[in-house]
């Protein structure tokens, strides 16, 4: 017990002892050009690690903030088709730009296959391995096939001279979706113009800004379209010039339809004016078109326009649209300086530096 007593008052003693004693460093010059040949090296390296990587090329001396962006799109543009089924017609924005209002995307209709006069009522099912039939018998009344375009009847009906078929309540005649045009028939889509409105927020900067700049007025927006060495500024875009950019052909991607980005790149350093902080556009393909893996290739989807005849009886015009569908892809970052990041990394840059005198010690123990 008194062993016991005594080795804590000692102990205490000497904790107190040891937090009210001041050591200082003891220095020692070595007069050896190896040496001090790798301790210069060693200290060049750090700070050019520091002012080179971690204040030029990361900035860490600054606080950083990611973009809030909002886009909104408006298309222009009119084309021409006399295809048997429409006729004469003239496309007009109101027609190919389907849905007029999308989030961050339009889509232009480029291609189609039309099947005009459709009613309900039952017609010959297309023919495949599970719509050919040879008797009633090998119909199911009431069944139907996700891949297929309506409802059975049972009966057993010709398709033609040779082929019989399944009958089906369906949208009649049928759509044959294997007759798309090899050009395009809206060839002069690219030649239509998008205006491009975006709007960003750098909310930790109370930073607000649009592609639109001070200095541009509306009778410039009328006259003007995107250039990048003439007009960079410019919000619109050739539908054409846009695809090219992409390196891809613009009747080519046409023909089936594609995906295509937008992307505005909105990375600023507001430590600058805020007339440095503005958009850069770079334009890309989106979907797949690795010639090893074209299965289903392109961009297409239905839709339908309705109408009724004197007797009542509604009708409706299916169209198979092909058309290329641009996204809008608004990224970046914004960086100002702060004192808090600043010491944070200048603080860590002064303890490797310390790290310096361990290593001439580790070197000087080997013997240099």
């Amino acid at each position: 017990f008194l062993f016991h007593k005594c080795f804590c008052a000692s102990t205490g003693m000497a904790c107190l002892s040891c937090l009210l004693e001041y050591g200082t460093v003891k220095i020692i010059v070595i007069r050896n050009k190896a040496v001090g040949s790798v301790f210069r090296l060693i200290q060049f390296l750090i700070i050019l690690y520091v002012i080179g990587y971690v204040c030029v090329v990361r900035k860490s001396y600054q606080v950083k903030d990611s973009v809030i962006s909002t886009v909104t799109t408006k298309v222009k543009g009119t084309g021409f088709t006399n295809i048997s089924g429409l006729g004469a017609h003239v496309w007009d924005v109101a027609d190919y730009n389907i849905p007029p209002e999308g989030e961050s995307s339009f889509f232009v209709l480029t291609n189609m296959i039309i099947t005009p006069n459709q009613m309900q009522s039952s017609c010959p099912e297309l023919p495949d391995q599970s719509t050919i039939c040879m008797s009633d018998s090998d119909c199911t009344e009431g069944s139907s096939d996700v891949r297929g375009n309506g409802i059975q009847t049972g009966l057993c009906v010709n398709y033609s001279e040779t082929v019989k078929t399944c009958e089906v309540l369906s949208w009649c005649p049928l759509e044959i979706d294997t007759d798309l045009p090899e050009n395009p028939l809206l060839a002069a889509a690219e030649n239509f113009t998008v205006l491009i409105k975006n709007t960003v927020t750098y909310p930790k900067f109370n930073f607000h800004k649009r592609n639109i700049l001070p200095d541009v007025n509306s009778s410039y927006l009328k006259q003007c379209e995107f250039n990048r060495i003439t007009d960079p500024h410019c919000p619109i875009f050739r539908l054409k010039d846009m695809v090219a950019e992409a390196e891809e052909d613009f009747q080519t991607m046409a023909t089936r339809g594609g995906v295509l980005g937008i992307l505005i790149d909105w990375s600023c350093d507001l430590d600058f004016p805020e007339h440095y902080c503005g958009p850069k556009y770079s334009f890309c393909r989106m979907d797949n078109k690795n010639p090893e893996n074209n299965v289903a290739p392109g961009y297409n989807f239905r839709f339908a326009k309705y109408y009724k005849t004197t007797d009542d009886v509604e009708t409706r015009t299916l169209i198979k649209s092909y058309g290329i569908r641009f996204d809008v892809i608004v990224f970046g970052t914004a960086g100002k300086f702060n004192i808090v990041p600043t010491i944070v990394n200048v603080g860590a840059a002064l303890t490797i530096l310390g790290l310096v005198s361990p290593v001439k010690s580790a070197v000087l123990g080997l013997g240099v």
